[in-house]
């Protein structure tokens, strides 16, 4: 018991590491994105192509309720993958630098 405990203490913050010098919140952000469907941008000289698959993992989600394609703003397009609270913080996040650095 003592040694789980231990390992939560260490998986609570993102800045923490744990004695064998990891950090448990980055791991667990990336296996969440490998669960995630594929998205991919492509530049091209006249623009970008932004692609997302929009596939539902389980029967009891809607389709049309999975938003992958994001607009932070005129000159900026978002793909996400993984979790859909993860993307919107950084959705959120991207419309913030794009109005401040119009």
């Amino acid at each position: 018991m003592q040694g789980q405990s231990q390992q939560q203490a260490y998986d609570r913050g993102i800045t923490i590491f744990s004695p064998d010098g990891r950090l448990y919140q980055v791991e667990y952000a990336r296996e969440a994105v490998k669960r995630g469907t594929a998205s991919v941008g492509i530049r091209a000289e006249d623009g970008v192509v932004l692609a997302a698959d929009k596939r539902a993992r389980s029967p009891l989600m809607e389709p049309e309720s999975i938003e992958k394609l994001h607009k932070a703003d005129d000159h900026v397009g978002v793909a996400s993958a993984g979790h859909v609270a993860d993307a919107r913080q950084l959705i959120d996040f991207a419309r913030r630098q794009a109005q401040v650095n119009r």
